[in-house]
């Protein structure tokens, strides 16, 4: 019987606790995790090893998450393909147009619980880790 695919998520977030606080919830749920600064961090480390997912923090020092989200989907595949979940404090219609034009899958309001976070994974990497 054939071992079952681990799905890498890659965290994006300058603030440590929410770092760990999702990679908390994910490896439970079976996820490999890695985790970047910010978005110039998180370019480096997809072209070294392409993700599943990007879970992506907004205001970040160095490379915000649109610019990050812009500069991801203007890759090669598969890069351009990783889907992508953001998770901000900013909540206004302006900042879900933003995200979707920067070329977020989905965008959720901080805090998020980590059964909602989960669900987004398996929803985003297909049918569960």
């Amino acid at each position: 019987m054939a071992e079952a695919v681990r799905r890498r998520v890659l965290v994006v977030d300058d603030a440590g606790l929410v770092r760990r606080y999702y990679r908390e919830a994910l490896e439970a749920a079976g996820y490999l995790v890695d985790e970047a600064l910010n978005g110039l961090e998180a370019l480096e480390k997809l072209l070294l090893q392409p993700a599943d997912l990007v879970v992506v923090d907004v205001n970040m020092p160095q490379m915000d998450g649109f610019t990050f989200l812009k500069a991801l989907r203007r890759q090669a595949a598969p890069l351009c393909a990783i889907p992508a979940l953001v998770i901000s404090t900013e909540s206004g219609p302006q900042d879900f147009a933003a995200a979707q034009a920067a070329g977020a899958n989905f965008y959720l309001v901080k805090p998020v619980s980590q059964a909602t976070l989960t669900d987004y994974a398996d929803l985003m990497c297909g049918a569960g880790a």
